[in-house]
């Protein structure tokens, strides 16, 4: 089938659109000079082989997408997202969002390779009223029980257990430090989250469970952008909150702490807190709404914070050198989890993907790739 050439131009220029490049960045990005970049977005050229390869890396996209007759849906999908949402990502942001969704992609096509999905947990809540407090709270509880969780059981890897969703979880640091997350409803892959890595690691963990609250409560919605400074009125920002609260701080395990404190004091507050892996603050508001604290309390107590060298984030403890963890955190900064990496790895051993294809889901050049494989305890054949 012949190029549609006008159509692809609009692809080019409307993705370089998306994540916000002039024709002179798209230029210094690809080694395309700028003329001919401009003759290719108007539909006058033919774009050779090894250009279409070069842009689909550079807009992690299949290269088929560029040379068929065809829009993709995630394509769409992306175009309104950064319609809505765009005054807020600068160009890096806009780019790792395309990346994210790459990762995405590709966990989805290894978890399928590796016959995975099948282990994952179904849950749809049953949204009874208006009532949007009643809704996640019904969930958070739901959703403990559906993880076997104890009345008085602390989640503390909720990366792990929410991935058993079948939702994709990334972390990647982001320049726009008001944004906590996004969730992204992909045609192919299904629900994706994406965390700022920006956060100190407890943030990131209610983080987490605020945008799945979004993602099973706000089903209908194909994607949401979460600030740290919100908008106080959005009932389902309320919503979500309510269930990261009670997901993270079951009421029934507060009643349970609450019965052995005989005043909440700063360091009985920072001493659970620490427990629960959460910060002061919602650990305050849950006791406020428990009423085991008053008004005057937690006024008092949402001021302290605790210090970000003590909150210990769990990939990170698997390094074996300082060296080492320095490279998993930078890794991890670029998106790379372990959970993924792993996933790479196993699909890579069984002779699914080849060490190139590993390469390119892990981001990263070939020589790149042995430095990972070393980090994450790979092994790459050659012969």
């Amino acid at each position: 089938m012949a190029i549609d050439l006008k159509l692809f131009g609009s692809k080019l220029s409307r993705y370089r659109e998306q994540i916000d490049y002039t024709i002179n960045d798209l230029s210094v990005a690809s080694g395309i000079n700028e003329q001919r970049l401009i003759e290719l977005e108007k539909g006058i050229i033919f774009p050779t082989g090894d250009e279409v390869l070069i842009f689909a890396d550079i807009f992690k996209c299949d290269y088929k997408f560029f040379v068929s007759n065809q829009i993709d849906p995630i394509f769409d999908r992306t175009e309104t997202f950064f319609r809505m949402h765009g005054n807020n990502f600068s160009k890096e942001d806009r780019k790792a969002i395309l990346e994210f969704l790459f990762l995405c992609e590709c966990e989805h096509d290894l978890l399928n390779a590796l016959n995975k999905q099948f282990s994952f947990i179904s849950y749809k809540p049953n949204k009874i009223g208006d009532y949007f407090k009643g809704h996640a709270i019904k969930a958070a509880s739901d959703l403990r029980n559906k993880f076997h969780f104890e009345k008085n059981e602390l989640p503390l890897d909720v990366f792990k257990h929410f991935r058993k969703l079948g939702i994709h979880i990334f972390r990647r640091k982001l320049t726009n430090s008001n944004i906590s997350g996004l969730f992204i409803k992909h045609p192919d892959a299904g629900k994706c989250i994406l965390i700022n890595y920006d956060e100190d690691f407890y943030r990131q963990r209610f983080t987490v469970a605020h945008e799945i609250g979004h993602a099973i409560l706000d089903d209908d919605d194909s994607f949401n952008v979460s600030f740290y400074k919100w908008g106080k009125s959005s009932l389902s920002e309320i919503r979500a909150n309510t269930f990261a609260s009670n997901f993270l701080i079951p009421k029934d395990f507060l009643i349970k702490v609450n019965e052995v404190i005989e005043n909440w004091t700063v360091e009985k507050v920072t001493e659970w807190a620490n427990k629960m892996k959460v910060n002061i603050e919602p650990l305050v508001i849950a006791l406020k709404e428990s009423n085991f604290i008053n008004n005057k309390q937690a006024n008092s107590l949402k001021s302290y914070k605790i210090s970000r060298t003590l909150k210990e984030d769990p990939e990170l403890l698997h390094a074996d050198t300082e060296n080492q963890m320095y490279k998993r955190k930078y890794l991890i900064q670029r998106g790379l989890t372990s959970y993924y990496v792993g996933l790479c790895f196993e699909a890579y051993g069984e002779g699914h993907i080849s060490s190139g294809r590993l390469a390119e889901m892990l981001l990263c050049s070939k020589d790149e790739l042995l430095k990972i494989a070393d980090i994450f305890g790979g092994i790459i054949y050659y012969g």
